[in-house]
């Protein structure tokens, strides 16, 4: 069983995710290597929202590929390269997590690989 920790002695989560997450021995894990808005036909989109559909698309499918959900994420790291574009990126990932609280990170950046990607999103999923 995956145990959620959201200790009283430290303060409440400041967004969607939670602050620790166990996950039991012998659970399967996998790996989301970091996926950014780049559609199934290699193109990317101009407009933070598209980008962050497109991501949350693609962990979607490799999730799915394995046999897991959105659910199943235990942790996110979350790259978005303007602090302005927050807002727009934290309504796409909390549309797609719904009532689902990782453990979280977040970070804006300067950049990433190529210059036009806006967002980056590795995930790490377990499944007992």
């Amino acid at each position: 069983m995956i145990r959620a920790f959201n200790p009283k002695s430290i303060a409440a989560p400041a967004g969607t995710y939670i602050h620790g997450i166990e996950v039991p021995a012998n659970a399967r894990l996998l790996f989301v290597s970091g996926q950014v808005g780049r559609r199934p036909d290699g193109t990317v989109p101009g407009s933070i929202e598209e980008q962050s559909e497109a991501t949350w698309r693609n962990i979607a499918g490799v999730l799915e590929e394995a046999g897991m959900g959105i659910g199943d994420i235990v942790k996110i790291t979350s790259f978005v390269t303007r602090s302005e574009n927050l807002p727009k990126y934290g309504a796409v990932r909390d549309r797609y997590l719904a009532a689902h609280r990782p453990t979280s990170t977040l970070l804006v950046i300067q950049g990433l690989a190529r210059p036009e990607l806006l967002v980056e999103v590795e995930a790490f999923a377990a499944k007992v």
